[in-house]
């Protein structure tokens, strides 16, 4: 089997609503997203020959995901008052709202399900919150 990681981080914060704990307050992180993808025979021919897949193409993918999370405040939808949204878009805040409640579990495989709708082949994805922390997602 061949492996392949590669990995980007970003900046942003968050909130767990209902969560007793310094945790239900704004904070942030300085999340990092490492991937991990998998194939048991490297390409053969063309330009990838002796590849698993072009690290250039992975590398842009997971860079543009940590991009699109980058300086933002990502909450689960429906946690914030519709007002306290309005407040913040006309500060011309970056929002994210999201389907999930925003923990590195859940990201873990978001992330991986964004990433293997693109065809990648995923064998992992861990998200660390803090340097010493992480999630990780793998089927």
């Amino acid at each position: 089997m061949y492996y392949l990681k590669t990995s980007a981080s970003f900046d942003s914060a968050h909130f767990l609503q209902g969560y007793e704990g310094k945790c239900a307050n704004i904070h942030g992180h300085h999340w990092m997203i490492e991937v991990k993808i998998a194939g048991e025979s490297l390409q053969d021919t063309g330009t990838k020959r002796g590849m698993l897949i072009d690290f250039g193409d992975l590398k842009k993918a997971v860079r543009e995901l940590a991009d699109s999370y980058d300086h933002a405040l990502i909450y689960e939808e429906d946690s914030l008052k519709p007002a306290t949204v309005a407040a913040l878009k006309s500060e011309n805040f970056h929002l994210i709202p999201i389907k999930f409640r925003p923990t590195a579990e859940n990201f873990a495989r978001c992330f991986y399900e964004t990433l293997h709708n693109k065809a990648f082949p995923v064998s992992s994805v861990t998200v660390y919150e803090t340097p010493d922390n992480c999630a990780v997602y793998e089927v």
